[in-house]
């Protein structure tokens, strides 16, 4: 089942949507306490950014802005809360695109910057490529000055216990040493990305998207999220995407560019495009969502899970920010 939100918009009247993640998210399963934290977070996240937008700032900028205040967060596997790989430490993805120049930038595997998000705007900005990834990208990190952090300040209590449940399971379930089907599911229906899209006064669109990957992950393995097309896209002419979600069919299935496609060639609606794009990972049995947002200000935020982070903000200035199916939530 698949559900969605779209609020009609116009040139000229910025809009900020963000989420947080996707998944197995159901309101018995949520204390009230848990559940406020993270309706809470959202809702900063969605002032933070939107403030530039208020201001007359880019597009850009504010994707930037909101996916920063959700790294910092310990609540979404992005940044700060990270889950750890199975030795025990962080793997970070991140990118952002501009649609209105459509440059691009991105980094996977990097192991040390506070916010990944900004590397990756680094990479666009600063570097002659889109992407940048491991060492090289850490490397690139210290050289820009980006601010960073030792490996202690990404661990914490709750990420070490998830991990070593799922190393538990795993084992549990591979007991031929085959680590390869105990991953085949996620990290078991929780996909913690964060993502934001954005229009500005001046009609221009920006995406962007940062995680932490999967609980347990080895061998540096890289998602979705960091790859132009498949997690993030943005493009004037049609609309800004950011995913999360399984991200081998994110990958298999271009998600991201794939919306735009839809929306640019056989003129659907952002919410049309959402929809039709989300009904097929379904039927190839990938789960999770996408926000989408295009120049006008119309947008989507649409899931076939249980449920997903997320939320927007326009020219009211008040922040919607919703977790489960049901849209009452706010």
């Amino acid at each position: 089942m698949m559900t969605g939100t779209v609020v009609e918009g116009g040139q000229g009247r910025p809009k900020l949507v963000i989420h947080g993640g996707a998944g197995t998210i159901v309101r018995e399963a949520m204390s009230r306490e848990m559940e406020t934290q993270y309706l809470d977070a959202l809702r900063s996240a969605l002032v933070h950014g939107f403030e530039i937008l208020d201001r007359g700032g880019s597009s850009l900028d504010s994707v930037e802005a909101a996916v920063r205040q959700m790294e910092d967060s310990t609540l979404f596997n992005a940044g700060k809360g990270s889950v750890l790989t199975h030795d025990g430490n962080v793997e970070m993805d991140a990118s952002i695109m501009d649609g209105r120049t459509l440059r691009a930038g991105a980094v996977a595997g990097i192991t040390m910057a506070r916010n990944p998000v900004s590397a990756a705007r680094a990479v666009m900005e600063k570097s002659p490529h889109v992407m940048l990834c491991g060492r090289g990208a850490d490397d690139f990190v210290r050289h820009v000055n980006l601010e960073t952090a030792e490996i202690d300040y990404f661990r914490s209590d709750r990420r070490w216990a998830e991990l070593r449940e799922e190393i538990a399971l795993e084992s549990r379930e591979a007991i031929d040493g085959s680590w390869s089907t105990a991953l085949s599911e996620g990290s078991r229906g929780k996909f913690g990305t964060v993502g934001a899209v954005a229009v500005d006064r001046d009609g221009n669109i920006a995406a962007a998207t940062s995680t932490g990957g999967m609980t347990n992950k080895r061998y540096g393995r890289v998602g979705d999220s960091p790859v132009i097309g498949a997690g993030t896209y943005a493009d004037n002419s049609s609309c800004a995407v950011s995913a999360t979600g399984h991200g081998e069919y994110f990958l298999r299935y271009s998600v991201a560019h794939d919306v735009c496609a839809l929306v640019s060639y056989k003129r659907l609606t952002v919410e049309e495009a959402a929809q039709l794009e989300i009904e097929k990972l379904r039927r190839a049995g990938g789960e999770g969502g996408i926000i989408v947002i295009d120049a006008l200000g119309h947008h989507a935020l649409t899931f076939n899970s249980e449920g997903m982070y997320r939320g927007w903000i326009g020219t009211e200035k008040k922040p919607h920010a919703m977790i489960y199916k049901d849209l009452n939530v706010e």
